[in-house]
C-alpha cells in the first residue's frame, strides 16, 4: 500500500518557485530519505507533507486520502525537529505524555504508550529526569518518544541529529535504525544534508538539487548507477574524481581519451552517433589502485599526502586545471608531494556522462 504520494506538487513563494513539480511514491512501512545540499527543497517539501508549508499545486495523499487541506494534526503523521524542542520544567514522562493529554487520551493508554516508547528508545530509567539533567542525545530519544506515543501513520524527521556531536550522532543514528526495525509498518521519512545518515538508515534516497528530483533508488543503486553528474559527485565521500574526456570509439565498449592522452577502455555502451563527442569521465577515489608498468588509467604528482589511519588520502595535480584528482588507498601508504605515481581502476568501476552531465549507463 502507498503511504504517501505525490503528484506535481509544487511551491512558489510569490514569484519565486522553489519545488518544480516533484513525483513520488512512498511505501508502508519504507524509510525514504531525502538528501541534498542547502537550499534544494527537501525540508520544505517535509514541511508540505506535514502541512506546516501550504502546496501550491498538486496533490498528497496520505493512506490513500488527498490531504492538501487538512491541518496537520488530522493527518495521521508525527514529525521530530532539529531543535528537541522540550517543556523544560517537565519530566521525560511529561513531556512524552503531553500531546496525548492534549487529545485526551485516557490515563491508561498514555501511561501504556510512554513506557512502551520509553521501553524503545531505553529512556525507562529516565522518566522521571528533567531535560537539563539529560545529554543531547537523550533529549532528541525523548523527542522521537514523543513522537512515537502518537502513534502515527508517517514519522518525519528534519535533521535530527544536526545538533548532537559526533560520537552522538553515530549513537542516535543506530537508535532510529533500530526504531525502524521495530516499527516495521510504520512509514518514516527522513531529512538530512550528510550522506553518511542517507547510505546508513535509508530502503530509498532522493536525491533533491534546486527543488528537483535528481535519482530515487536504493543506496548503492546511487552509488554504483547515477543517474547524472550531480548525484554522482553528491553520493560518495570523498567525491567522484570527474575528467574531461573524448569518445573515441563508440559502441557496445567504449574508448575514450582522457585528459593528456591516456586512453581507457569502459564496459559502457554508447551509440555510434556518440564518436568524436566529448565527454566527462569519472571514477571513484576508493576504486584506483596504484598501477606499475604501462598498464595505468593516469598519473600524475602527489600534492599531498593525508595519512587517516584506516586509509590514506592522495591529492593527486597535473590532469584537472586547479582540481585535484583524489586517490583513497587502504592503509598507510604515504608518498612524497611532488612524486608522480600512476594509477589504475577494474573496467567495471569506471563512468562516463555526456557534456550535460547525463550518464550513458542510465
Amino acid at each position: 500500500m502507498t503511504a504517501v504520494q505525490l503528484n506535481n506538487i509544487k511551491k512558489s513563494y510569490g514569484s519565486v518557485d522553489v519545488i518544480h513539480g516533484v513525483d513520488l511514491d512512498i511505501e508502508e512501512g519504507e524509510f525514504v530519505v531525502f538528501v541534498g545540499p542547502s537550499g534544494c527543497g527537501k525540508s520544505t517539501l517535509l514541511r508540505m507533507i506535514a502541512g506546516l508549508e501550504e502546496i501550491s499545486g498538486g496533490t498528497l495523499s496520505i493512506g490513500g486520502q488527498v490531504v492538501n487541506d487538512i491541518p496537520p494534526s488530522k493527518r495521521g503523521i508525527a514529525m521530530v525537529f532539529q531543535s528537541y524542542a522540550l517543556y523544560p520544567h517537565m519530566t521525560v514522562y511529561d513531556n512524552m505524555a503531553f500531546g496525548m493529554r492534549i487529545a485526551k487520551e485516557s490515563t491508561t493508554e498514555i501511561d501504556r504508550r510512554v513506557r512502551a516508547a520509553a521501553d524503545i528508545l531505553q529512556l525507562t530509567q529516565y522518566l522521571d529526569r528533567l531535560p537539563k539533567a539529560l545529554s543531547g542525545g537523550q533529549r532528541q530519544r525523548v523527542a522521537i518518544g514523543r513522537a512515537i506515543c502518537r502513534d502515527p501513520k508517517v514519522f518525519l524527521f528534519d535533521e535530527p541529529l544536526s545538533n548532537l556531536d559526533a560520537a552522538l550522532r553515530v549513537a542516535t543514528r543506530i537508535e532510529i535504525a533500530k526504531l525502524h526495525e521495530s516499527m516495521p509498518e510504520t512509514t518514516m521519512i527522513y531529512v538530512t544534508h550528510d550522506q553518511v545518515e542517507a547510505m546508513t538508515l535509508a530502503d530509498r534516497i532522493v536525491v533533491l538539487s534546486a527543488g528537483r528530483i535528481e535519482q530515487v533508488g536504493s543506496p548503492m543503486e546511487l552509488y554504483s548507477r547515477p543517474a547524472n553528474l550531480f548525484v554522482a559527485q553528491f553520493i560518495g565521500s570523498p567525491a567522484m574524481n570527474i575528467i574531461p574526456a573524448r569518445i573515441e570509439q563508440a559502441g557496445a565498449e567504449t574508448t575514450v581519451t582522457l585528459t593528456g592522452g591516456k586512453a581507457a577502455k569502459l564496459d559502457i555502451a554508447t551509440d555510434p552517433s556518440q564518436q568524436g563527442k566529448p565527454a566527462k569521465f569519472g571514477v571513484r577515489p576508493e576504486d584506483l589502485t596504484v598501477a606499475s608498468g604501462d598498464d595505468y588509467l593516469f598519473e600524475g604528482r602527489v600534492a599531498l599526502s593525508e595519512a587517516l589511519g584506516e586509509v590514506t588520502l592522495y591529492y593527486i595535480e597535473g590532469l584537472v586545471e586547479n582540481e585535484p584528482i583524489v586517490v583513497k588507498l587502504p592503509g598507510n601508504q604515504p608518498a612524497r608531494r611532488g612524486e608522480t605515481v600512476r594509477f589504475t581502476a577494474d573496467r567495471d568501476r569506471l563512468h562516463l556522462f555526456d557534456e550535460g552531465g547525463q550518464s550513458y549507463r542510465s
